[in-house]
């Protein structure tokens, strides 16, 4: 590849031909939206997340920037931003890996082996490691509550509203914060 963004735009479209659906933000190739499936033969299977995803100029030598829009319950997951805990992105990302990684590998993993002794959500740690069946319950719920496909297409700024994170918070977490999914 001849730069970072002829990189980006085969990445994005490689994500688009993957059958993944996604909406871009302000016509450009930096900020747009993936809807993400959960995990078939998981406790998340039925659910579809809205992905926030933003690409850093230096994308792919630097790693993306994820957050789910729409709310999930998961220990690695922070309920009011969003923003991912995830080692590959955060601190061990490499060019080798491209967006379908992204979706494909690494975001399902993250719902199947959750890391509750790293968490970003206190709350679901603590409710995985006490007591499984109501931790897998809860995330049910959360699934038929803010998962639906059919509401997936709503206007994400209109959902998420009132859950914004300012610049300091999205700081607080460092290296460990993926990313904010409010715009």
């Amino acid at each position: 590849m001849s730069s970072p963004s002829k990189r980006r735009e085969m990445d994005l479209m490689k994500l688009m031909m993957s059958d993944y659906k996604v909406e871009m933000i302000n016509d450009g190739m930096h900020e747009f939206y993936v809807d993400f499936h959960g995990p078939t033969d998981s406790i998340y299977q039925g659910g579809v997340w809205r992905i926030r995803v933003e690409l850093p100029d230096a994308y792919p030598y630097k790693s993306p920037s994820i957050g789910f829009v729409n709310k999930i319950y998961h220990p690695n997951v922070d309920e009011m931003s969003g923003s991912v805990c995830l080692d590959v992105i955060n601190q061990t990302w490499s060019p080798m890996f491209d967006l379908v990684n992204v979706f494909e590998v690494f975001l399902p993993q993250l719902l199947l082996y959750p890391n509750p002794s790293d968490p970003l959500n206190g709350e679901a740690a603590a409710l995985m490691m006490r007591d499984r069946p109501a931790y897998e319950q809860r995330v049910k719920e959360f699934c038929l509550k803010y998962a639906k496909p059919e509401d997936i297409g709503a206007a994400p700024e209109e959902e998420s509203s009132d859950e914004e994170m300012s610049d300091a918070e999205s700081d607080s977490c460092d290296d460990q914060v993926a990313g904010q999914a409010d715009p």
